[in-house]
């Protein structure tokens, strides 16, 4: 990505032949040319359902922008942020990664409204690309990259309607995604919750390791030779722990209890490497009882945490730590023999606080001075079922309620057509959905579940009846 950021600095230069004239295609004025033909071609783009829509979008563009591939980096959808569509090679090596490195070293250009035009290293060579932002007055940060099979440039009157398109599919999108329905926003939420719980366990891990490389280096006992030497050891040992680590599914697994503590202890032992504290381990006494990853992560984010603090205090010679389960619960303790001087907030620390929260969990420290410290962490094994839809129609688009409600007035698939201003062959698709998502077999079912759902159409017919 290191050529984006040379040419981001001559971004006056690479995009001034573009807005004096340059190498203007006319296929574009005859396509785009005037106010009517731009709406038209926004209005077919936002009547594709979403599962399509980036690749109609670039069927659309295609006249206004030549390419070869599409990529989308969104701001809004933390299901599928990352989507690119066109040629096998690039679209196939297009990443998440590049596409935010990209946005970053473009920001400058596009901060001004405008696209950005040039050359950059993108999916694994030099290709020419247009870069589109969300306009600077939206609170949404969504870049369209473009790659382009030529490097003439594009004329600034085509990148400028290519602006204001990409702003207006933005919007939709973000009123789409804040109006969701059930199904969405809740597969939207557990991978953004996944994704999160992923972040705070290697930012669990990446601090265990650096404390534990930093103590022998403080280590007041050891010669510079020897610190070096246990330093490196403990960071040759921590990068492959993370390399492990990095090919895990944490998300739909379960962990043995045994495995789950003899992890955690062995996350911890470093940590006490080159000190005087000894630790004492009590692992779970069913040890055969499996635990959900996300508990077990965060049972040991927070045991992790605690003896961090710990270990901040003066006179400390002594931990013990103990996993055991109550019930549907399980309990993860952790004692000192220090002053007993631990804030009774000092879980905040991290957010390890939060992480036991979004589990419905419970955190507590009890610091008797001159005696110690006890911090006490309830996770419980089952999370409750997130609220069911009860509302049958709560699953479908509006453009699916208003098909809905015409096809419970009786109507055929041409004469909604003609009310909606929509093609035949579309009705057909939102039809096909609705039955799909309403769990019906025909069309006279789905107007029944319409009429005891009293949509306005069918009250009217009710009215005149």
């Amino acid at each position: 990505m290191g050529d984006a950021d040379d040419n981001v600095a001559d971004d006056s230069a690479g995009t001034a032949t573009g807005r004096a004239g340059g190498t203007t295609d006319e296929r574009w004025r005859r396509h785009w040319g005037r106010p009517e033909d731009a709406l038209a071609h926004a209005v077919e783009v936002l009547r594709t359902p979403r599962p399509g829509l980036m690749t109609r979008l670039s069927e659309v563009i295609a006249t206004l922008v030549p390419h070869v591939a599409i990529a989308q980096l969104s701001g809004i959808c933390t299901y599928s942020p990352t989507i690119a569509f066109g040629l096998p090679e690039p679209a196939g090596a297009v990443s998440g990664l590049e596409l935010a490195r990209l946005a970053e070293v473009t920001a400058g250009a596009t901060a001004n409204g405008r696209p950005w035009q040039g050359e950059t290293k993108l999916a694994g060579q030099v290709r020419s690309v247009v870069v589109v932002a969300a306009s600077p007055t939206d609170a949404n940060t969504a870049v369209l990259v473009l790659v382009r099979g030529g490097s003439d440039a594009v004329a600034a009157e085509a990148l400028a309607v290519l602006q204001q398109l990409w702003d207006l599919l933005v919007a939709h999108s973000h009123h789409r995604a804040t109006d969701a329905g059930p199904h969405h926003a809740a597969a939207s939420r557990a991978s953004a919750g996944s994704r999160a719980r992923a972040i705070a366990e290697f930012t669990g891990l990446h601090s265990a390791a650096l404390t534990g490389i930093l103590s022998p280096l403080r280590s007041a006992a050891l010669d510079d030779a020897t610190a070096r030497r246990a330093a490196t050891e403990l960071a040759v040992t921590a990068l492959l722990d993370l390399r492990r680590g990095a090919d895990l599914d944490r998300t739909l697994s379960e962990e043995p209890a045994d495995a789950a503590f003899a992890r955690l202890d062995r996350e911890l032992r470093p940590l006490l490497r080159h000190t005087r504290v000894r630790l004492d381990v009590a692992p779970p006494a069913e040890a055969a009882r499996s635990v959900p990853a996300d508990t077990a992560h965060t049972a040991r984010d927070a045991v992790r945490a605690a003896v961090l603090l710990m270990l901040e205090q003066d006179g400390l010679t002594r931990l013990h730590v103990s996993w055991q389960f109550t019930g549907d619960t399980l309990r993860a303790v952790v004692r000192d023999d220090g002053p007993g001087l631990l804030a009774a907030d000092a879980l905040t620390v991290h957010r390890t606080a939060d992480r036991i929260a979004a589990l419905g969990g419970r955190g507590t420290i009890e610091a008797v001075p001159g005696w110690g410290t006890t911090v006490t962490v309830d996770l419980p094994l089952t999370l409750p079922e997130p609220p069911r839809v009860t509302d049958p129609l709560d699953g479908l688009q509006p453009r699916e309620l208003e098909v809905l409600d015409q096809l419970a007035q009786g109507r055929r698939n041409r004469d909604i057509a003609e009310a909606l201003h929509i093609s035949e062959s579309t009705v057909k698709f939102h039809v096909a959905n609705i039955l799909a998502k309403l769990g019906v077999a025909s069309r006279g079912e789905a107007a029944a579940l319409a009429h005891r759902a009293g949509m306005p159409g069918t009250a009217a017919l009710h009215v005149a009846s």
